[in-house]
């Protein structure tokens, strides 16, 4: 049974708990569900379904358990091991203290765009399918990437740093 990753947006241990959203999720027949981090990122178990199919099922699902529902971009842990062990990043020279993000998409962007695009310390440097990759230099503008990231390519989406990524690879890969 595939392992998949859900990333809910705008999910923050303030307006939501990962064990309220664990129950919505096992409740809609997902296994192996566990929350990852305190900020709506959630790996589960599910039949082999397209990406829209369970975005809509745990959209659905929300809906129906929290009276909630938050902005869901589902991805599968293959895809996201795959996309960390090209490291889209390791052509870029990047300052030492830049913070790597990825934005995830849930189609391809048919935005034209001359990359990379700067603004503030912020970069969007690449497009690889559904995943722009990005990096930001953290300063007291504050986050100048979303604005950035939004201008560019609207508000369907949701971002993560690649960090994150890391971690919701690991805790889907065993």
């Amino acid at each position: 049974m595939p392992t998949y990753a859900a990333f809910l947006r705008g999910v923050s241990p303030l307006n939501a708990r990962m064990a309220d959203l664990q129950k919505c999720l096992e409740s809609a027949g997902f296994r192996q569900v566990k929350t990852v981090l305190g900020s709506g990122n959630i790996v589960f178990d599910s039949r082999a379904a397209s990406r829209n199919s369970l975005e809509r099922r745990i959209e659905g699902a929300m809906r129906k358990s929290l009276d909630r529902v938050f902005a869901t971009t589902v991805r599968s842990i293959d895809e996201l091991a795959a996309m960390r062990a090209a490291d889209p990043y390791k052509v870029f020279t990047l300052p030492r203290n830049a913070k790597r993000i990825v934005t995830l998409l849930h189609g391809k962007t048919t935005a034209k765009v001359k990359l990379p695009i700067e603004l503030d310390d912020a970069q969007i440097l690449c497009i690889k399918g559904t995943e722009v990759f990005s990096a930001y230099v953290p300063n007291a503008k504050g986050p100048v990437f979303m604005a950035l990231i939004e201008k560019t390519f609207g508000k369907d989406l949701t971002t993560r740093t690649w960090d994150t990524v890391g971690k919701v690879v690991k805790a889907g890969s065993g």
